[in-house]
């Protein structure tokens, strides 16, 4: 199963064979409303492998609930997914990066304050999901394969999602950089975190688009965001094509 970030969904293109359903059409999906994001389902196949595509996702930050968030990752294990590759945009906090890294997730923090597991256990989920590894490392191990094979350079770093949709003030990004965050965005978690509950092994990667509030003198806007993954959407695809491809 693959989710594509803001920006990412030229992927989407290289799925062959594909059977694409709008999120309008798919039962108790909202459409998707933010720029850089298709809003589409796609099944079809990846360097020969079946996949089944997310070209979008829902954001806390829209108005809905985090069990909302998390609802595709349950449509994609319904149709048979047990492996999750999740992309997103985020700001780079760790001063060494540079806008159009790439940054394999090595593990998140959940600083939205929801969790989309909250109430009455869904069935084949777990109570009380372990999260010491919600990232893979035999699928990071994987990325880092694929991301030599494509020739893509690849950072590593841990994400932190928080709630948006506003950009972070200088304060926060200096307390994201004491709590051990190299990246910030507004997504991420809540899927990542039904896939768990799940059994399902994830694996994520994030584009950094832009350099955080305090990092940058440069003001933050969602078209810097557009603009920078359309500038890596291609490194980005040829690591995911091989990524998938070695699976």
């Amino acid at each position: 199963g693959l989710i594509l970030g803001s920006g990412l969904g030229g992927l989407a293109d290289r799925i062959t064979d594909a059977v694409r359903v709008p999120f309008a059409a798919v039962p108790g999906f909202p459409p998707a409303t933010v720029a850089g994001h298709r809003g589409e389902l796609l099944v079809g196949a990846l360097a020969g492998r079946p996949v089944v595509a997310l070209a979008g996702r829902f954001h806390l930050y829209e108005g809905h609930d985090a069990a909302l968030a998390g609802f595709p990752v349950r449509v994609l294990h319904a149709l048979g997914a047990r492996t999750l590759f999740v992309s997103n945009a985020a700001g780079g906090i760790r001063r060494t990066f540079r806008a159009g890294d790439l940054m394999l997730i090595a593990d998140h923090i959940n600083l939205t304050g929801r969790n989309p597991l909250l109430g009455a256990v869904e069935p084949g989920d777990e109570r009380f999901p372990d999260m010491s590894e919600p990232y893979s490392r035999s699928l990071a191990a994987a990325l880092r394969a694929a991301a030599l094979a494509a020739g893509v350079p690849l950072q590593e770093g841990v994400y932190a999602g928080l709630l948006g949709p506003t950009y972070e003030t200088l304060a926060e990004v200096r307390m994201l950089d004491r709590l051990g965050a190299d990246a910030v965005g507004m997504s991420t978690v809540p899927e990542v975190i039904v896939a768990r509950a799940l059994g399902m092994q994830v694996a994520g990667v994030s584009c950094i688009t832009n350099l955080a509030a305090g990092i940058s003198a440069e003001r933050l806007s969602h078209a810097e965001v557009l603009e920078t993954t359309r500038r890596v959407g291609a490194a980005f695809e040829r690591l995911v094509t091989e990524f998938v491809r070695a699976l």
